[in-house]
């Protein structure tokens, strides 16, 4: 782990707050803060630029998981402009997460996001 830890973790602190900000214009203020104008964001059902084709994703997600929030599991880990960990995505009424995965990110000169690439490593069966 890199001696700037702080770097990594603000970021994907910020990260955190746009994929839980559940209001249209919460929304739009945390994705601005924790992506660069043209950073994008890739998983294996998605795969878009810029920060109206991030929030659509995020409002899409808490669309299909209403009452859901998304916590990292584990420490951030990082080096160079590259930082990586894991999350689950959590119902807030029984704590059950269907939903799990790790993301790779990649950070600007300003710690803002240039690139997301996501992995889902647990779905729920038919998704």
């Amino acid at each position: 782990m890199s001696a700037n830890t702080a770097r990594y973790e603000n970021a994907v602190a910020r990260y955190f707050e746009a994929w839980n900000a559940r209001e249209p214009e919460a929304l739009a203020k945390a994705v601005t803060a924790a992506w660069a104008v043209d950073g994008g964001y890739t998983d294996p059902l998605a795969d878009v630029r810029g920060h109206e084709g991030i929030a659509a994703v995020i409002a899409a997600a808490h669309a299909q998981f209403p009452g859901f929030a998304f916590r990292p599991t584990g420490a951030v880990d990082g080096h160079h402009d590259t930082a990586r960990f894991s999350w689950e995505l959590v119902s807030e009424a029984d704590g059950s997460a269907p939903v799990a995965g790790s993301d790779v990110v990649v950070l600007d000169a300003e710690d803002r996001i240039v690139s997301v690439l996501g992995f889902l490593d647990r779905v729920p069966a038919g998704s």
